[in-house]
């Protein structure tokens, strides 16, 4: 197994195939084994690199998640990056690991090339998310599928880590109160959000809602796509995962995406 140093603790990746890099960034309470299913579709034409971010998966655990919790995924990609001495790399970041991504991109434009970044919320926590994730949580740890989820990309102490990432969550929403450090109006990289009309991670009444979120973050960047997908849960790259690949693919090869 390979690992990374990132302030003086292992960070585990895997890199699979030849090419161009392209990342795979896991999202809360997840690892790099969510991708598990999906790496042989890219493999042959893409270096394939997955990550787990530390106190998930495979790499080193942390007593508490830092406040500052995506911008910090964010720097250890950067880190690992700039160890290999990767640049113009491709990213497909999914939920929590879309903000990592953006991240990435926006604090070292010379590393990234095009990213797409599924399933996310925006620029700043929601309220519908962060004053129902207690209860929520909770209720996923009594659930038979949602404890194997769990236990299948964390192991045995999976249940702290859902705690801490519940507290970070909050104290996040409390102390900080946004994803970005920096403008997105400084984003180089070409960037493809897309996202489930169906998502059923919020309970929202208003199915036009992510999509009016990417709209405007989209005008904020100045450039950019998106793609809805009609049905579907969360994360859509995994509901929608056949024809998440055929844009995905479309997007890196000539930055549009035309597929109905």
């Amino acid at each position: 197994m390979a690992y990374f140093k990132y302030k003086n603790q292992s960070c585990y990746y895997e890199e699979i195939g030849e090419g161009r890099p392209l990342l795979f960034l896991h999202g809360n309470t997840a690892s790099s084994k969510m991708f598990s299913f999906i790496v042989d579709k890219y493999s042959s034409d893409y270096k394939v690199i997955l990550l787990d971010f530390l106190g998930h998966g495979k790499s080193d655990r942390l007593d508490k998640f830092p406040i500052d919790f995506w911008y910090d995924q964010g720097e250890q990609v950067i880190e690992f990056l700039r160890q290999k001495k990767y640049k113009d790399v491709y990213i497909i970041g999914s939920s929590g690991g879309a903000l990592a991504a953006i991240n990435v991109a926006l604090e070292a434009p010379d590393l990234v090339d095009k990213l797409i970044t599924d399933s996310f919320e925006g620029e700043v926590p929601l309220k519908a998310y962060t004053e129902n994730i207690v209860k929520e949580r909770e209720l996923s740890k009594n659930d038979e599928n949602a404890r194997g989820f769990y236990e299948y990309m964390n192991g045995d102490d999976w249940e702290s880590i859902v705690d801490k990432d519940t507290e970070m969550t909050l104290e996040h929403e409390k102390k900080i109160g946004k994803f970005f450090h920096k403008p997105l109006n400084e984003l180089k990289a070409e960037i493809l959000m897309t996202r489930s009309r169906e998502d059923d991670i919020l309970s929202l009444n208003n199915k036009d809602f992510f999509e009016n979120v990417y709209k405007d973050l989209i005008k904020k960047i100045g450039n950019g796509q998106y793609y809805i997908f009609e049905k579907g849960g969360h994360p859509a790259m995994f509901s929608n995962y056949e024809k998440f690949i055929k844009i995905s693919k479309e997007f890196f090869y000539n930055n549009k995406v035309n597929i109905k």
